[in-house]
């Protein structure tokens, strides 16, 4: 992956990340009502909560090179969340490979930077 045309390749990539932290957080909190009209236990609604607030304090760290690898804090604690419903195993699954990739392409624009 080349970084030619990208002016601030750090800026870029940070941009990347918060957009798929958002996305993240805005589909935990979608995913409240239906858990709670399946009747769900509470256990699995503040679990969602968390996270996603937890996701939209990350999007504002990711400067640090600490954060990118603290986003992976979402994706294992939905698949430890499976156990309480198995929509947020899927969930975990989806953002597991999401943000693997997002991890991807930030090594690799950090790999070509000059």
């Amino acid at each position: 992956m080349s970084t030619a045309g990208l002016k601030n390749p750090g800026g870029a990539v940070r941009g990347v990340g918060a957009s798929a932290l958002v996305v993240f957080g805005l589909v935990l909190l979608l995913a409240l009502l239906p858990l709670a009209k399946l009747g769900q236990s509470t256990a699995a609604i503040w679990l969602c909560a968390g996270l996603a607030g937890y996701s939209f304090v990350l999007c504002g760290l990711l400067k640090h090179d600490w954060a990118w690898f603290a986003g992976l804090v979402v994706p294992v604690g939905l698949l430890a969340g499976g156990v309480l419903h198995w929509s947020l195993l899927a969930l975990g699954i989806v953002f597991g490979l999401t943000w693997g990739y997002v991890l991807y392409v930030r090594r690799a624009v950090y790999a070509n930077k000059p």
